[in-house]
C-alpha cells in the first residue's frame, strides 16, 4: 500500500483555492464594471414597457403601495395636463422556467391597457409564447381579479395556452397583483406620493 505524501494533497489543493480566488476577483470586478450599465438598460426598459402599456400618459409619478405584505410600485400615469390617465404596475411570480415579470397598464376605471412580459425564462414555443399579442391582448378591456383556464366561460377568465398552463397562471396572477396594487393607488388617491 502506498503512503500519502502531504505535497500529492496540498499542491492541487493550493492550485484550486489560487484558480477559484482569481476566478473569484475577476467576477466582482466584472460585475461592478456592468451594474450601473445593467441597471439602466432594465430602466429603460421599464420605461418603455410603461408608456407601452399605458399609451395617453405623457409622464408618470412612482408611489410605493403594500398589497397582502407584499411592496409594489404603482406608477401614476398623467398627461400634459397633470392631469391622472392611468396606472402602471409592475409584479412578479413563479412561472414554470422561473420568476417572470409584468408589467400591467390600466386605465382609470380599472380597465387593464395593455401588459408587457419585462423577463420570462420559460420553455422556447410554449411558454414563452407569452409575449405574443395573441395572448396578451386577452387581458386588455377586462377588470378585476383574472384567473387563467382551459375553457374560460366567466367574464373574469383569460383562455390559457395550450401547453403552458403553468405560464398562463403566472402571467394571469401577476395581472391580479397589478390590478390589486393599482386599485389601492387609485383609492388612496391616484398621484400622490406614497
Amino acid at each position: 500500500m502506498k503512503k500519502l505524501d502531504p505535497k500529492e494533497i496540498a499542491l492541487p489543493a493550493v492550485a484550486l483555492f489560487i484558480i477559484c480566488f482569481i476566478s473569484t476577483l475577476l467576477l466582482g470586478g466584472t460585475n461592478l464594471l456592468t451594474k450601473d450599465k445593467i441597471a439602466l438598460v432594465a430602466a429603460e426598459k421599464a420605461e418603455k414597457a410603461r408608456k407601452s402599456v399605458c399609451t395617453e400618459a405623457v409622464t408618470f409619478t412612482e408611489s410605493q403601495i403594500e398589497v397582502n405584505g407584499l411592496p409594489y410600485a404603482v406608477n401614476t400615469g398623467l398627461n400634459d395636463k397633470n392631469e391622472t390617465v392611468g396606472y402602471t404596475v409592475s409584479a412578479t411570480d413563479k412561472s414554470y422556467g422561473g420568476a417572470i415579470e409584468v408589467m400591467t397598464g390600466f386605465d382609470t376605471e380599472l380597465k387593464i391597457t395593455g401588459v408587457e412580459i419585462l423577463s420570462i425564462d420559460d420553455t422556447p414555443g410554449l411558454g414563452m409564447n407569452a409575449k405574443k399579442d395573441s395572448f396578451r391582448d386577452q387581458f386588455k378591456g377586462k377588470t378585476g381579479e383574472l384567473t387563467a383556464s382551459k375553457s374560460p366561460s366567466e367574464e373574469n377568465e383569460i383562455q390559457a395556452m395550450t401547453g403552458a398552463t403553468i405560464t398562463s397562471k403566472a402571467v394571469t396572477r401577476c395581472v391580479s397583483a397589478a390590478y390589486t396594487a393599482a386599485q389601492a393607488q387609485a383609492q388612496k388617491g391616484g398621484a400622490s406620493n406614497g
